[in-house]
């Protein structure tokens, strides 16, 4: 029997389900469609060397929606995925996922119909973001959780929260690997940088397709080569720091941590790669950082605007104890990509909640 021939490299086709069905804000979208190096148009058409085809599904661009083919034409592809009859594909997970053991009759979150959860459409119940990925991560060649929502919890998943929100490696666990053998790859930020998240979607697009390696992540699953040095190290106020010259309010082109900014201690790439095609980013246009791409965010750095605790020493003995000073950030960092404990899958609430009704 003759062998069956391989598909070419440029031949392949890998798909891309982009789940939005979390608790959030859609902001990680938004930012997505920002990108320029690269931007999502030369993803999707090819113009990236080392790319497959590249078949998206996702909201913003739902055009196998509509009156002629109704939403669950769209919806269908990920059930098809679900079914595995889309392989290769990656699975974008935008939006932090609700503990639904502890929805009640009710659910948190859903997105299309569950065809299992009735004998006909009329009895069917909504699919929640939980029941997607115990159909769907199974069947992924990589998991992509785009936001701090979907990586760490987020905003939804602070304390008192009455959900239970998680993110995704709460949920399927932080050794969890595609059947690619690819970890969760985390890209925070509220929202992400946005060549960040397109970068990181080319790169498993190009892993996938035979041109790059295994991807290289950091201990809380974000890109090494993107989540490798903290705010501090490339804000253009980063002198003023050493300098012991700090504002007491907004405006001054001076450091910000006393006004509460934690880039001493925060991982992040937007200093470096500014945020529209180079240009901005949080200090570099006056603002704190407020540490959104750390796991602890935003328990840990609260409250936003005071000084942070641990990052500063007065300027004087900062060049006698610059070596304390690294050391005090690095233990304030770490202190910083610890999750609260409440946010794993459990039958009771564990955010404190009370509820008022």
């Amino acid at each position: 029997m003759a062998e069956t021939a391989q598909p070419k490299q440029d031949e392949r086709e890998v798909h891309i389900l982009w789940l939005n069905a979390g608790l959030s804000c859609d902001g990680d979208s938004v930012a997505l469609t920002s990108a320029t190096q690269p931007s999502i148009e030369e993803i999707m058409l090819g113009g990236m060397p080392g790319l497959p085809k590249v078949v998206m599904h996702w909201p913003l661009l739902a055009s196998d929606s509509g009156p002629d083919g109704g939403a669950d034409a769209f919806v269908e592809w990920f059930h098809k995925g679900a079914r595995g009859e889309l392989d290769p594909f990656i699975l974008v997970v935008e939006g932090s996922i609700p503990n639904e053991t502890i929805s009640g009759e009710g659910y948190w979150t859903g997105f299309g119909n569950d065809p299992d959860s009735g004998t006909g459409m009329a009895d069917w119940q909504p699919m929640t973001v939980t029941r997607w990925l115990d159909k769907l991560a199974p069947q992924a060649a990589a998991i992509l959780a785009a936001g701090t929502c979907s990586a760490y919890g987020g905003i939804h998943a602070m304390a008192g929260n009455p959900t239970g929100a998680m993110g995704v490696a709460d949920y399927l666990g932080w050794d969890w690997k595609s059947k690619a053998g690819v970890p969760i790859v985390n890209v925070p930020g509220c929202p992400t940088q946005p060549d960040s998240l397109s970068e990181t979607l080319l790169y498993l697009l190009q892993q996938l397709n035979g041109a790059a390696p295994m991807i290289s992540v950091d201990d809380v699953l974000r890109p090494t080569w993107l989540f490798n040095s903290t705010v501090h190290e490339a804000c253009n106020r980063a002198g003023f720091y050493e300098e012991g010259d700090y504002a007491e309010s907004y405006g001054p082109a001076l450091c910000l941590v006393k006004i509460g900014c934690w880039g001493p201690a925060v991982v992040c790439p937007v200093p470096k790669r500014g945020w529209i095609n180079g240009v901005g980013g949080c200090p570099s246009v006056g603002g704190i950082c407020i540490g959104c791409t750390m796991p602890g965010f935003p328990d840990m750095i609260m409250p936003f605007m005071d000084e942070p605790r641990g990052v500063t020493i007065p300027g004087p003995a900062l060049q006698a104890h610059s070596g304390f000073v690294r050391g005090l950030r690095r233990i304030t960092g770490k202190a910083l990509e610890v999750e609260p404990p409440w946010r794993k899958p459990s039958e009771q609430l564990l955010t404190g909640y009370d509820p008022t009704w």
